[in-house]
């Protein structure tokens, strides 16, 4: 099989450019990769390198724990394709090498893969999508959180990291933008010890302090591993003005996570997962705002002096069965997420600036089961076929205080009512099955297709048959081609829909702008993509991929109330189109990537939702194609790292020009850049283990730049970009 490098071009603040997006053939590294041209980082292995070749029981002479995980993490890994795929694979080595290392959040290392677009609160969209990313832990979906500040997954429990974009294969549904699966480190591998682990710490600017501890080992059958980390910052949120210093913007975040395996023979495992994330936020303040309401008692209010706070959770816990029966590979997962948001308001600055303050509350338990089946047929065919089940139990309660007014929205009344509007629980049931061949025609075609069927029983009942084509064929030595169809189905995400009694809030200073309250409607879309990549020389790969994305009742999301807590709407028709570029240098100790994104995103009627709009926007709305909030022309990234005598020196930089603004998003912001410089140090066998040191300077040129001004379609607040600061990070293993 000739080999193919994917190139990586993922990074966080600063992301070691090991290698960019485009597939190349082997140029000394040592990677090994299917013929998708699927690869990972140079010195670690990828996912799909033997994804061909049904796992094969060990000699019962030499079968010890190491073999037998590596052999049922090879069947697991066998369960999923990425056939006409976009696919990006970082593993623990590359993330050890950003500025932060492990310290990096989870949004900022997918930041720079071309085609994914930074947003406020840590918010990603990728190729025009608002969020409607999937995560999976070691191949089990984990639903998602309720949007806020914080990241729920750590990036310290990485291992391996896969994202995949583009037109997926019928084992991906829901959350199709892009497909985030996560192999954890575990307690068992070829460079595990009987225990060990490490102990860090990240600080600087912005009283920044993050401190963290993993341990992992194993014991005969028994394997573990389990990682804690805390951040404390005077930057939770990002700040509604220019100045250095935010006001009121301090955050607490707490992450873990445990991963513990026993080996039940040589074909099978048992396991369970488990996280759990509490960050608490204050919301930031914007001084100088002129108050809009009267209140009985109050004669004067500062904006800088407001105290509004939000506090998110999430805890989740899986257990699994996993293994190999006969020449099939399986997996059956069950598992629980509880997930919460709670905004406390400030009751007095709220109601003098707002009219209104509001405390709620959203939560959301689901239950899921999961299960995923590949068995080869003959030399050629790999059959893969699974389900996927969720019941979920959203809550939504609001409480707030508001003025009465008169039918033009005239303050009444100095003295505030009480209205409760909480919403009646539902149960929200999706049900999925799936069915796909991964057909390899000869040693340069390979072919998946497949369909997947789903349903949807929560707010509205919906559903629909999907299917899904796609294929890479090697068309020489230094090219590589690949071309997929998707047709997608993506219901909205429950925890985020708060039914609201519209009639309530009639009379009152909160009076919605318009009657219209229809149910939000499931995304139904056709996705057609197509790439190629060529290897020029020994050293350089270039890589051109485009897409167009046709859907009805598009999805997206905005911040309409007082909470920072997104409520998605549809519009009627939509359409999404882009251009992606990347290039890779790799030579000696020299690394250096570029990728260039071209994207336009745009909808047209606002379908569902329609009380949070002013009735000439969707007026204007109904009969014009407007631009997406988070719709952004132009995205770049790039860099250059050196490793010199074992001393790594990199610069980095982030380019857009600009998300959009105004009324019916008719205008953007101004373009913006920012440069990062990072070096790095480790010093062998100091004290129990490894030392590492890390110096960090991000925004180096102290550019003030804003990605929000509070305008446009659901944007609630403006948001300016991290100022120059400097990080120190020292981390030692034993």
């Amino acid at each position: 099989m000739k080999k193919t490098v994917l190139a990586l071009c993922v990074s966080a603040i600063l992301l070691p450019p090991a290698l960019s997006r485009a597939a190349e053939p082997d140029a000394g590294v040592n990677v090994e990769a299917s013929p998708d041209g699927a690869a990972s980082a140079p010195g670690s292995e990828s996912r799909n390198a033997k994804k061909k070749s049904p796992a094969q029981p060990a000699d019962e002479a030499t079968l010890g724990t190491v073999s037998v995980v590596g052999k049922l993490d090879e069947a697991r890994n066998q369960l999923s394709p990425d056939v006409g795929s976009s696919e990006y694979i970082i593993d623990k080595k590359a993330i050890d090498q950003l500025p932060l290392g492990d310290a990096t959040p989870l949004n900022q290392v997918l930041l720079q893969a071309p085609g994914v677009v930074q947003d406020s609160y840590g918010q990603l969209h990728v190729r025009g999508d608002h969020a409607d990313l999937q995560y999976r832990l070691n191949g089990v979906i984990i639903p998602e959180s309720i949007s806020g500040f914080g990241q729920t997954i750590d990036t310290r429990v990485i291992d391996t990291l896969s994202f995949l974009t583009g037109a997926l294969p019928a084992q991906y549904g829901y959350r199709t933008a892009g497909v985030v699966d996560i192999t954890t480190k575990s307690g068992t591998g070829k460079d595990s010890d009987n225990f060990g682990g490490e102990v860090g710490v990240t600080g600087g600017s912005f009283g920044t302090l993050n401190p963290s501890a993993e341990i992992h080992g194993n014991d005969g059958p028994w394997s573990y591993f389990l990682t804690a980390s805390y951040l404390e910052s005077d930057i939770g949120i990002e700040n509604p003005t220019s100045s250095r210093d935010a006001i009121h913007d301090h955050t607490n975040q707490l992450k873990s996570l445990g991963y513990l395996s026993y080996l039940l023979g040589d074909s099978t495992r048992l396991s369970f997962m488990f996280g759990v994330t509490n960050n608490r936020f204050q919301i930031p303040n914007n001084p100088g705002q002129e108050p809009v309401y009267q209140l009985d008692g109050v004669t004067d209010f500062d904006s800088r002096d407001l105290d509004e706070r939000q506090k998110e959770q999430t805890r989740f816990g899986v257990f699994s069965l996993q293994g190999i029966l006969g020449d099939t590979n399986y997996q059956l997962s069950v598992g629980q997420r509880y997930t919460s948001v709670d905004y406390q308001p400030d009751p007095i600055g709220d109601l003098v600036f707002n009219g209104v303050a509001g405390t709620i509350g959203r939560s959301n338990r689901a239950n899921t089961l999961q299960a995923d089946f590949a068995t080869p047929f003959g030399d050629s065919h790999t059959v893969r076929y699974g389900l996927y089940v969720s019941s979920e139990h959203p809550t939504a309660n609001n409480t707030s205080l508001v003025f009465p007014a008169d039918a033009d929205g005239n303050q009444t009344s100095t003295i505030p009512i009480t209205i409760v509007d909480n919403a009646a629980h539902i149960d929200a049931r999706t049900y999925g099955l799936y069915l796909q061949d991964e057909w390899q025609l000869s040693d340069k075609l390979t072919m998946n297709y497949g369909v997947r069927a789903d349903k949807v029983d929560a707010y509205v009942n919906e559903g629909q048959i999907s299917p899904r084509l796609g294929a890479v064929y090697q068309l020489s030595d230094t090219t590589t081609v690949h071309a997929g169809y998707a047709r997608y189905f993506t219901p909205p995400p429950a925890e985020l829909i708060a039914p609201t009694d519209i009639a309530l809030f009639q009379g009152t200073t909160n009076a919605l702008p318009t009657n219209v309250n229809a149910e939000t409607l499931s995304e139904r879309s056709h996705y057609f993509d197509a790439g190629v990549s060529q290897k020029i020389g020994s050293d350089l790969t270039l890589g051109l991929d485009a897409y167009y994305r046709k859907v009805t009742n598009l999805l997206d999301e905005g911040q309409f109330g007082s909470a920072l807590i997104f409520s998605p709407f549809n519009y009627a028709h939509g359409k999404v189109r882009g251009v992606e570029l990347t290039a890779n240098y790799e030579h000696d100790g020299l690394s250096a990537y570029f990728n260039l994104s071209s994207s336009r995103a745009e909808g047209k009627d606002v379908v569902t939702g329609q009380y949070n709009f002013e009735q000439d926007e969707l007026d204007y709305i109904a009969t014009h194609w407007v631009h997406l909030d988070h719709d952004q022309r132009l995205a770049s990234s790039g860099g250059v790292s050196y490793d010199w005598n074992g001393t790594r020196f990199g610069a980095d930089y982030l380019y857009g020009s600009g998300l959009r603004a105004d009324f019916a998003n008719s205008a953007h912001l101004p373009q913006y850049y920012q440069i990062n410089l990072s070096v790095d140090h480790t010093f062998k066998n100091v004290g129990f283990g490894d030392l590492d040191v890390s110096l960090a300077a991000i925004n180096v040129t102290d550019r003030v730049y804003e990605l929000r001004d509070g305008s446009g379609i659901g944007v609630g607040a403006p948001q300016f970009g991290p100022r120059r600061g400097l990080y120190v990070g020292i981390r030692q293993t034993f």
